[in-house]
């Protein structure tokens, strides 16, 4: 893994700082370059190309048990967790679901219309709708609470109304009318 490092960085920095700042040893990397891949590591670049080929001519489609049984179906021995593992380090997935995926597709864009609800109730440009809508409406309901709060804690006087049976009934009544809701 070290190694993979100054090989991949060697253009950067100095091999030999890499070398100090990894504590590894020159020598080592420069025998590690001169030595051949390990006979697995070759196979499994061979098979990696293998299932990128049958990937590709499947549309890329298949996963990796597909990928294994085409694999099988060319005269290949290997594990479905190998072809699992070698198609997940080359990034190829199956494809799930025919949906169409995210993206663009065409079509009309959107059209924005402008915000005309603000000049048809003449509110001023300077203060937001919804600012002046809060204020309104709370205002309004506060008078509402106002006329309530002072309606329940008056003194009714009581007035004699006689009927037509001539009885006399005494009725409470307020100097005010009656509250019909928010006065808004």
């Amino acid at each position: 893994m070290r190694y993979t490092f100054i090989e991949l960085h060697r253009t950067l920095f100095s091999i030999r700082a890499m070398c100090r700042c990894l504590r590894v040893h020159p020598s080592g990397f420069y025998a590690w370059l001169k030595m051949p891949l390990c006979k697995r590591a070759q196979e499994d670049r061979r098979q990696t190309e293998l299932i990128k080929e049958a990937w590709e001519a499947s549309g890329r489609v298949y996963g990796y048990r597909k990928l294994h049984d085409d694999l099988c179906d060319q005269g290949e021995s290997s594990c479905p967790n190998r072809v699992a593992r070698l198609a997940r380090l080359a990034g190829i997935k199956a494809q799930i679901g025919y949906k169409r995926r995210p993206g663009k597709y065409g079509g009309k864009p959107s059209v924005i219309v402008d915000n005309t609800l603000p000049v048809a109730r003449g509110i001023q440009d300077d203060e937001p709708f919804v600012l002046q809508f809060a204020k309104r409406t709370l205002g309004c309901a506060l008078r509402y609470a106002q006329r309530c709060h002072s309606l329940i804690h008056r003194k009714p006087h009581v007035s004699v109304v006689p009927t037509i049976e001539s009885r006399v009934e005494l009725q409470p009544h307020f100097d005010s009318g009656p509250i019909e809701g928010p006065p808004c």
